[in-house]
């Protein structure tokens, strides 16, 4: 994906109107920063074995593994503009390294696009915050 792809959907996400109905829970932000570390772990870990060999299968308990993660972050950015383009992991077709690298890089591009939504300046106390259902975010007058 290209940079000038990445920012035009950075500006589409900001541009997107955010009203109280929409904005994530507490609950929702606390699975979704817990589920960040465990994906941006596995990527490190996956792109590693992608440089080693690319092209390896990986083994179900892997992929059964990887879908744990992916399920609950999927539920969570579900709502995303980015959600129709996150899929899980096909047991039946054993991707490859390079498969689950760039699985992982989509959901990493989605994670930052959630995270630029609703992680923002909070203009009355001057400091950046979740801005969620029970703590939202008020506009200056």
């Amino acid at each position: 994906m290209g940079q000038d792809t990445n920012g035009l959907e950075h500006r589409r996400v900001k541009e997107m109107k955010i009203n109280e109905s929409n904005l994530p829970s507490n609950a929702e932000v606390n699975q979704f920063l817990m589920l960040r570390e465990l994906v941006t772990g596995l990527y490190n870990e996956m792109k590693d074995f992608a440089k080693k060999s690319a092209n390896e299968t990986l083994n179900e308990f892997k992929i059964k593994s990887l879908n744990r993660v992916l399920m609950p972050l999927k539920e969570v950015l579900k709502d995303q503009p980015t959600a129709q383009f996150l899929d899980t992991l096909d047991e039946s077709s054993l991707p490859t390294n390079s498969d689950v690298v760039f699985i992982l890089s989509q959901y990493l591009t989605a994670m930052q696009n959630y995270e630029d939504r609703y992680y923002r300046l909070d203009n009355l106390k001057y400091k950046k915050r979740w801005n969620t259902k029970e703590n939202p975010i008020e506009k200056k007058h």
